[in-house]
């Protein structure tokens, strides 16, 4: 990804988003807006950009709030994804976009069904990797969340949320985050059931400085310049409030106002993850058959990290919906 290709946009909210903008060859052309999560750039969406600007697309990725050179505000209640989608859209109208797809992988994925839901008619079709279609989270409460699972799953799916949102996590994972790169990259998807699903099991994991086997499409480059972003951002403090703001009850007061918008009306695709044991592939499966009437879904034998993972396979597979749902 050019380096010259990067425009820092100021939106409305008054936040500067460090962001990749590529115009398409086309003025009818669809451009994608890639939306990260955790712990993530804009960079993870290298293998898409080079594949979709090479045929022609847009692409627009920004580095989300509290990440990589985006505003990091201290006040949680700029993470809402109320006030992200409106600044999304900010940028896409300060690039004058049109015809917009958007990818979302994990918490990005929340983002994308957010950015459905208040802006629909802003965009031709709406992806979500790994973590599939969001409904409406009103009064959502991650202990309940937990509960829930303990009981009828038999196990936690999100226990590392609540370590990741206690204040003390910053200084814990900025000690040690060659530990956190390598659990979260990791070559062994079947750590994240024993690390990451479980409560109580991250934290000493970090304070031990455990080091995970890192997955093979993580190069050597890869892994320096993620190192070196984080400790240019100030460590990983910032990203880490999207876990305080689902451990909070703003997630669930700001979605009590798209509550009871449970159908989501246009061109859906969602890649599920058939090794991740955090994103669970068949449940998202399930909500975007019953939830997203245009909806497509396909698995992929990956982990977490379908777009690093295996880009060539799910790239294609991302031309083809799109040419055959969203036109070129």
């Amino acid at each position: 990804m050019d380096p010259r290709s990067y425009k820092d946009i100021v939106t409305k909210s008054g936040h500067t988003y460090h962001t990749f903008v590529a115009p398409p060859k086309g003025a009818s052309t669809p451009t994608l807006l890639f939306i990260h999560g955790f712990p993530s750039t804009a960079y993870d969406w290298r293998h898409q950009v080079a594949f979709f600007t090479k045929a022609g697309y847009g692409a627009i990725a920004p580095d989300l709030l509290g990440h990589g050179g985006s505003s990091k505000p201290a006040a949680l209640e700029h993470y809402a994804p109320s006030k992200i989608a409106a600044d999304l859209v900010d940028i896409l109208d300060s690039v004058k976009a049109q015809r917009v797809v958007a990818v979302g992988h994990d918490w990005g994925s929340i983002l994308a069904s957010r950015l459905g839901m208040y802006y629909p008619k802003r965009f031709a079709g709406l992806v979500f990797l790994a973590s599939g279609y969001c409904p409406p989270l009103a009064g959502f409460d991650l202990k309940a969340v937990l509960a829930h699972q303990r009981k009828h799953v038999k196990s936690e799916l999100f226990g590392y949320w609540l370590f990741l949102a206690e204040d003390r996590a910053k200084g814990i994972v900025d000690a040690h985050l060659e530990s956190l790169l390598s659990i979260w990259y990791t070559s062994d998807p079947g750590l994240w059931k024993t690390v990451l699903a479980p409560s109580g099991k991250l934290e000493p994991w970090l304070q031990k400085d455990t080091r995970a086997p890192l997955a093979p499409f993580v190069t050597q480059e890869d892994r320096t310049r993620m190192l070196a972003e984080w400790r240019k951002a100030g460590g990983l403090g910032a990203a880490l409030k999207w876990y305080r703001l689902m451990a909070s009850d703003l997630m669930g007061k700001d979605d009590g106002a798209v509550a009871g918008r449970l159908t989501l009306d246009l061109p859906v695709y969602f890649a599920g993850c058939a090794r991740d044991a955090v994103c669970i592939a068949q449940p998202s499966a399930d909500i975007v058959r019953q939830f997203c009437p245009r909806g497509t879904s396909e698995t992929f034998d990956t982990g977490h990290w379908v777009h690093l993972e295996l880009p060539e396979k799910l790239n294609r597979a991302l031309l083809g919906w799109i040419e055959k749902t969203v036109g070129k």
